[in-house]
């Protein structure tokens, strides 16, 4: 595959965020409302589309587990379908409930439905009290270690020496500074324009906003964009439509949460131009 840029996600890509990021949305649900989703269930809001933001995805998840002390036979399966057939996201979560639920039943979960608070444990969890302390700038009311010190490099040193080789690019719903925090744990330096994170663009992916502008200031007539979600694929198909002159490469890996078989098809059916083991197969795929 010949290229001119490679742009690279970060979570499940370059770093391994099962005991971070996927834990957190998990613990901070049942830390506020005594109830939450098995981890494996994140995948199925994942695979509905919209949820590139781990927050949302929390707020989404946790209206779920509120919606299902109202209508208990809800499952999960059935609340996410539902969620992807309104479009993905959270504004899909709400339909949702929403279809499922009284007005009554509805009016109460949404009552229940504290996203501030939720966001406030979700930070604690995950970045830990003095991480929390520095980067929101207010006290913490957990005692806690941080579970972003539990994600585990992907992306060995070999790979990445040889990725230097291209113009390197990094679109991630990560905030800034969490970013930052992961590139340099990983031993990547990426200049600031060359950079999307949450703070740099509202849509989010997979809008194809961030890659069109990436394929701009590197000068590029042809991308690779590698990812572990199908908005990921879809972002790369988004900005292929919204530019034919340039061509856009959607590379799935198998670290995130699609993996195997499974993982395989859905990357296929999504229209992932190539899909690969890990980060450290890429080189060899571009050479």
């Amino acid at each position: 595959m010949n290229v001119d840029a490679v742009i690279l996600d970060i979570d499940g890509v370059l770093v391994d965020v099962a005991d971070s990021y996927r834990r957190a949305i998990v613990e901070s649900i049942d830390h506020v409302y005594g109830d939450t989703i098995e981890k494996d269930n994140i995948q199925l809001f994942k695979d509905a589309g919209g949820f590139n933001n781990d927050w949302e995805l929390t707020y989404a998840a946790a209206l779920y587990v509120l919606a299902r002390r109202e209508k208990p036979r809800l499952s999960i399966e059935t609340y996410t379908g539902l969620i992807a057939a309104s479009g993905g996201g959270l504004e899909g979560a709400r339909t949702a409930v929403a279809d499922e639920l009284e007005p009554a039943a509805r009016e109460q979960v949404l009552a229940n439905w504290d996203r501030s608070r939720l966001r406030d444990v979700f930070q604690q969890l995950y970045l830990g009290s003095g991480l929390y302390r520095e980067l929101e700038s207010d006290d913490p009311d957990l005692e806690t270690e941080g579970f972003i010190h539990d994600e585990s490099v992907l992306l060995a040193p070999d790979t990445r020496e040889a990725l230097e080789a291209w113009p390197l690019g990094i679109i991630t719903g990560r905030p800034e500074a969490e970013a930052d925090i992961a590139l340099e744990r990983v031993g990547l330096d990426v200049a600031d324009e060359h950079r999307f994170t949450m703070d740099d663009w509202e849509e989010g992916k997979p809008h194809p906003h961030a890659l069109l502008t990436l394929a701009d200031r590197f000068d590029a007539d042809s991308l690779v964009f590698v990812g572990d979600t199908l908005d990921d694929i879809e972002t790369a198909t988004n900005a292929a439509e919204a530019d034919p002159n340039r061509e856009f490469h959607g590379i799935g890996v198998l670290t995130g949460g699609l993996t195997g078989e499974e993982g395989r098809r859905k990357y296929e059916d999504a229209g992932a131009s190539e899909i690969i083991d890990s980060i450290n197969d890429l080189p060899e795929l571009l050479e």
